[in-house]
């Protein structure tokens, strides 16, 4: 009897070409559990994901689902998510959680909002444990003056000035519901870590990425916060800031 299978995902991005399976023998997310899966019922089966993240961005809370035939026997959330972490031990991949679902059930078509997490360490020193794992920025950022910026961005709008030039979506028109910038001193030696939290439905390739190096841009002072509304107003991405590096996104939930 074939029943589907809703996946919580949780993964350190550096040692993967980002999450979709690509030619044989470039890492990917998906493959590693396309294959725990097919290691674990000997079954070729194709894993549908919320959201396909890029080489090197991280997930807490990722999403997927898969539809599995698994005969007569019967088998729990518990013991799914047990087996394929068995066969995963050797990636830095987690199955957090396993859990039978409608048929009706689309990990991607079904969601309605996306929580990004986005990590920059602001300090004098890089970092010796979280190497590819947060932005390292080493000249202080005005916090104050990047949460004026991120003001104009929240809302519906025409995103093309935060869209890689590749971005493949229909339109550039996206909704951010939030943008919040929290900043906490290191705790030990000079410096803060910053946390950008942003949520929305669904966003454009990049478009976190890119509103996150335009804002270090706002908070080194080389922007006023105007210029990101007068960036965003004119739908251009060279008139935006940088992309940051992955290194420091995490796609941290997802809501259906």
């Amino acid at each position: 009897m074939q029943h589907r299978w809703k996946l919580t995902i949780e993964y350190d991005g550096r040692p993967f070409s980002g999450w979709q399976r690509q030619a044989a023998g470039v890492p990917s997310v998906q493959a590693a559990i396309e294959a725990a899966i097919a290691s674990f019922c000997q079954q070729n089966i194709t894993i549908h994901v919320a959201g396909r993240t890029d080489a090197g961005v991280h997930a807490r809370g990722q999403v997927a689902h898969f539809d599995l035939d698994y005969g007569n026997r019967d088998i729990t959330g518990y013991d799914l998510a047990k087996a394929l972490n068995a066969h995963l031990r050797n990636a830095p991949v987690v199955i957090l959680d396993a859990e039978m679902v409608g048929d009706d059930f689309h990990a991607r078509f079904g969601a309605v909002n996306k929580l990004y997490t986005f990590r920059l360490l602001n300090r004098p020193a890089p970092p010796a444990f979280e190497r590819g794992l947060v932005w390292h920025v080493r000249r202080m950022l005005d916090v104050d003056a990047m949460r004026a910026g991120a003001a104009h961005l929240l809302g519906h709008h025409d995103f093309t000035t935060f869209r890689d030039t590749d971005c493949q979506a229909k339109s550039p028109m996206r909704t951010l519901d939030r943008l919040d910038i929290e900043a906490t001193p290191c705790v030990a030696g000079p410096g803060q870590d910053i946390l950008f939290h942003v949520e929305g439905r669904s966003f454009l390739h990049h478009q976190v990425r890119n509103m996150v190096g335009t804002l270090a841009m706002v908070g080194e002072g080389k922007w006023a916060p105007d210029q990101v509304r007068e960036a965003l107003e004119a739908r251009d991405r060279r008139a935006g800031g940088p992309t940051a590096p992955p290194d420091g996104l995490y796609l941290v939930r997802i809501d259906y």
